[in-house]
């Protein structure tokens, strides 16, 4: 806040990651650096039609 205070939100799926996807901008991560060493990214049209929910593990 702008006082200073501390300001906690709880955030659940899809707006979650939204969420730290943002944050981890402001540190200057990508979503490369959350994946596990070895792992590929699966490029987008891979991904499509895939009848999955988009999920991190």
């Amino acid at each position: 806040m702008l006082d200073g205070s501390t300001v906690t939100a709880v955030y659940e799926r899809g707006l979650a990651r939204l969420i730290q996807h943002e944050i981890d901008h402001l540190h200057g991560l990508l979503y490369t650096s959350r994946m596990r060493p070895g792992v590929a990214p699966l490029p987008v049209e891979e991904y499509r039609q895939t009848g999955h929910a988009w999920a991190y593990e």
